[in-house]
């Protein structure tokens, strides 16, 4: 508890960091804001072309919804990556503040994580005008996003904590996780529904990720209920990721200049 009120007495530098995360992010940037587009834009890009070859042998024609599921799922996906790949070298990007300033330093992690959700927040403003487009009207049930949303928010955030801290031991640590995130969208249902891989479905779900990404496509683009089970099991997943996150994150902090 120490540890949190600490950490609320610092939200102002948090924003600070988060800031300055984002400037530093599009700073001489030509794109600028529509980078933020960019990386969603390719996986919805690919998602396609996997609904496409899909039908083709299911016979199945393609379906505005189809292209809008892989939309959803795409933005949230890009705040999963954009998270853990700048989260995880946050305290290595930052070791002269690290070594000569005492602050929690967890306050790093968590500015990667947030400045990522303003990519997503950017990201979700092209989405909300593009499902219309497609023919996807607003359902009640769409207000299942919101709570799963922030569900996601802090498992990237729990995960963020651990291999931030990791990779500051061990160095190597960032690029198993680059590899580990090139790879992952083959086995996450992003491309495609989890529905795609019939029986071997649940195994899809043991990724914690996966039934927050299928739950949150199909509240928005089909109006349906979540799978209770699924998501309660993400949910526990996720406060079990952050808790373990933070208390090894701070039995950790100890070490860190010795380790920078």
């Amino acid at each position: 508890m120490n540890n949190l009120q600490t950490l609320l007495r610092y939200r102002e530098l948090a924003y600070l960091f988060t800031w300055r995360e984002i400037r530093i992010r599009y700073k001489q940037s030509v794109m600028g804001l529509l980078w933020a587009v960019f990386m969603p834009a390719l996986i919805v890009c690919a998602g396609a072309l996997v609904r496409i070859v899909a039908s083709r042998f299911s016979g199945r024609p393609l379906a505005s919804q189809d292209i809008a599921s892989v939309i959803v799922r795409a933005v949230i996906w890009a705040f999963f990556v954009s998270s853990i790949r700048f989260g995880t070298s946050s305290l290595t990007l930052n070791s002269s503040l690290v070594t000569k300033i005492a602050f929690p330093k967890e306050l790093f992690p968590i500015a990667a994580v947030m400045s990522s959700l303003f990519d997503f927040a950017v990201a979700a403003v092209v989405v909300a005008i593009c499902l219309p487009v497609l023919g996807v009207s607003f359902h009640i049930q769409a207000l299942w996003s919101l709570p799963l949303l922030l569900v996601t928010v802090l498992q990237v955030l729990g995960l963020t904590l651990i291999l931030s801290a990791a990779n500051l031991f061990f160095r190597d640590v960032k690029y198993l996780v680059e590899i580990f995130l090139t790879y992952a969208i083959f086995f996450t249902p992003v491309l495609y529904p989890a529905s795609m891989a019939g029986q071997w479905r649940s195994l899809l779900y043991i990724n914690p990720i996966s039934p927050l990404l299928e739950a949150i496509s199909d509240s928005i683009v089909e109006g349906s209920i979540p799978d209770v089970l699924w998501v309660a099991y993400s949910v526990i997943t996720s406060l079990f990721l952050l808790a373990t996150g933070y208390w090894l994150f701070k039995q950790l902090e100890a070490s860190f200049a010795e380790r920078i």
